[in-house]
């Protein structure tokens, strides 16, 4: 009787500490995703009441430039603090745009330790971090040195084993603590891969991609897959994304090279253990923009593939764009939910994408949960390349952004730069999604920046409603011939404006280089697109439909003074959502971060920041059953939000 009681002591005292604290143990919370927290110490009701109550500083970043100043990717740009902090073992952990990890009293933010990596900051480009892994040693009792595993990578592409208490080195992990994940690459630029997304776990292994810099050459590295044993940094498979039946590339020694130039997985991995499958998002093949040369190469480009994760073999791959020549690589984590489908219990994954679109999968098999159609898209490439005559549409969920600039529908503060945005959107190839890159120019609608983004969605696991946030921004590509390629952007740009919000883009190896456009910005460098230019919409995930739509954020901190009134704000970030009915984001190019009811979209409660948040925010409760809410804020160069490197804390009173 007394072993009965104790076991049922146990169980209960479990069940509650684990209601208590609710760890927050991978980036989007759990190894799938979806950013929601059981926690409901904060409701609806009390929200607005939210105070700061800590803020931690790293030091860690640099103002530089912002793209109203120079698109161009270099080593002068500023930082973007985009990191969600993990919540393990009442410690908060997190790292900085120099790969930096702190560790941090979840209560009161004080410092535990800093790991520092040390990591070279000149001739990069975008330093960032987005976030790190964590991993609890079974074989191994807390006391143990490395029991608990914070596992990151760097900008300088090597990745590291931590042991959580102490912020030391796991010296039995690689060499003393460190593997280089340059191995098997070939020679590049060190600018050219790293590794600035959080590592996925699934059992003992570590999964890491890696990023690769947009528009440079056909030989940038390749995008490889690595699983590493998490205890000793041993290689236990890869995958190298060619197609199947090709043959791997092999060195004069007779060494296997991972091929250059393939698709790369720089976004966030999720893992399933119950099915044993890996999860990846799919950037596109090199060169993003002309795709001729590839013969084939793009066969698992801008697509979920799903991995076993034992031996790394693909299982199933859906391709969210045929033959990607637009940059819209699968930028977000997949995320999963469950539904109940013909009385059965069918396990899903939702990816949203940079077209604004949403794909709703079986995570078990990849085929769809709502028709998904294939519909003919523009056609006419440049020389020496081709276009697909249709692309996958989902039939449910509705778009989640515009996909066509009606040039009676532009925008303009004054008649003089709307007037100017209906001429281009006359002048340039403008016929909708997919319209093919070209010499005379082209609209990219929605822009290669989303559309969706890198924050992914939320999904209320109470209520199967998906939050996603998105931009409703154009941009143009125009096609330059090699033979013009080493002219002076101003030169070759159409005119003016065009030069001030374009970039050159060599593209080595193929017969272009060309002049993108990251916004297609009128001569006040105002969005030619009508507002809003953000929204934040709910999707019911068991009908696919729309619940509501409503524009996130204002321009204000973006336009002067009066035109702070424009609804709906460029952002980049992610939702969190809560048990209680809360979705909490930043994200936007004003600085605030807000708290939405997720049934209605109605905006509860707004806090001012000290610069963007762009970030996905991360709420828990402490051992007392004090729920948190915490964001990174530190701008981001895109949207123009300045550097800085604050992590900011609210709490209800108490």
């Amino acid at each position: 009787m007394r072993s009965l009681l104790i076991i049922l002591f146990f169980i209960l005292y479990t069940s509650q500490g684990y209601s208590e604290v609710d760890d927050w143990s991978s980036y989007g919370k759990d190894s799938g995703g979806g950013h929601y927290s059981k926690a409901t110490e904060i409701t609806p009701e009390n929200v607005k009441n939210l105070k700061k109550v800590w803020t931690h500083r790293s030091g860690d970043y640099h103002k530089g430039l912002n793209w109203t100043e120079d698109v161009t990717p270099n080593s002068s740009q500023q930082t973007s603090f985009q990191a969600t902090p993990l919540l393990v073992n009442e410690t908060l952990y997190y790292c900085t745009p120099y790969n930096r990890v702190f560790a941090l009293d979840p209560a009161t933010g004080e410092e535990k330790w800093i790991f520092d990596p040390k990591v070279e900051k000149e001739g990069k480009a975008l330093m960032h971090c987005r976030g790190v892994g964590s991993w609890i040693d079974s074989e191994k009792v807390e006391s143990d040195k490395c029991y608990h595993r914070i596992i990151t990578g760097t900008i300088d592409a090597e990745l590291f084993s931590i042991d959580g208490k102490t912020g030391e080195l796991c010296k039995d992990f690689g060499d003393d603590g460190l593997v280089d994940l340059r191995s098997g690459l070939g020679d590049h630029n060190p600018a050219f891969y790293y590794s600035v997304s959080p590592p996925a776990i699934i059992g003992d292994l570590v999964i890491v991609g890696g990023g690769i810099p947009d528009n440079v050459s056909t030989s940038v590295p390749g995008g490889v897959v690595r699983a590493y044993d998490i205890r000793t940094g041993e290689l236990v498979w890869y995958w190298d994304p060619i197609p199947p039946g090709q043959e791997p590339v092999i060195d004069d020694l007779g060494n296997q090279l991972y091929q250059r130039g393939t698709t790369n997985v720089w976004s966030i991995i999720s893992t399933d253990p119950e099915l044993n499958l890996v999860y990846l998002p799919t950037g596109n093949t090199a060169a993003d923009n002309y795709g001729g040369h590839r013969n084939g190469s793009d066969y698992y480009s801008s697509s979920v593939v799903a991995l076993n994760a034992s031996t790394g073999e693909v299982v199933w791959h859906f391709q969210t764009v045929h033959h990607d020549i637009w940059d819209y690589d699968v930028p977000s984590q997949p995320t999963f939910y469950d539904i109940k489908k013909d009385g059965k219990i069918i396990k899903a994954l939702a990816q949203t994408t940079k077209m604004g679109l949403v794909f709703l999968l079986n995570r078990e098999t990849g085929e769809p949960i709502f028709p998904i159609e294939e519909r003919d898209v523009p056609q006419g490439a440049v020389d020496g390349d081709y276009v697909t005559k249709t692309q996958p549409f989902p039939s449910k969920p509705a778009p989640l952004t515009p996909t066509y600039l009606d040039p009676e529908d532009v925008f303009g503060f004054t008649p003089w730069d709307k007037g100017y945005c209906k001429k281009a959107a006359e002048d340039y190839r403008n016929e909708g999604l997919y319209t093919p890159p070209s010499i005379e120019g082209s609209v990219h609608y929605p822009s290669a920046i989303g559309g969706a983004n890198w924050g992914g969605p939320a999904i209320d696991a109470s209520r199967n409603i998906l939050i996603a946030n998105t931009m409703n921004l154009s941009s143009t590509i125009v096609m330059i011939p090699r033979s013009d390629c080493d002219k002076a952007l101003k030169d070759l740009a159409r005119d003016s404006v065009q030069s001030r919000f374009s970039a050159l883009q060599q593209n080595e190896g193929t017969p272009y280089c060309t002049i993108r456009a990251f916004g297609f910005m009128s001569p006040l460098g105002v969005p030619c697109t009508k507002p809003p230019w953000g929204n934040l919409t709910a999707i019911d995930l068991d009908t696919g439909e729309h619940l509501w739509q409503i524009p996130l954020g204002t321009s204000k901190d973006l336009a002067p003074f009066p035109f702070w009134w424009i609804k709906g704000a460029p952002n980049i970030g992610g939702p969190t959502v809560t048990a209680s009915g809360l979705t909490f984001i930043a994200a936007t190019s004003d600085y605030y971060l807000r708290a939405f009811n997720t049934l209605t979209g109605e905006e509860l409660a707004k806090f001012r920041l000290p610069t963007g948040g762009h970030a996905t925010p991360m709420t828990y409760k402490n051992k007392n059953g004090k729920q948190f809410v915490v964001i990174a804020a530190g701008g981001h160069w895109a949207v123009g939000s300045p550097a800085s490197d604050h992590l900011i804390a609210y709490a209800l009173p108490d």
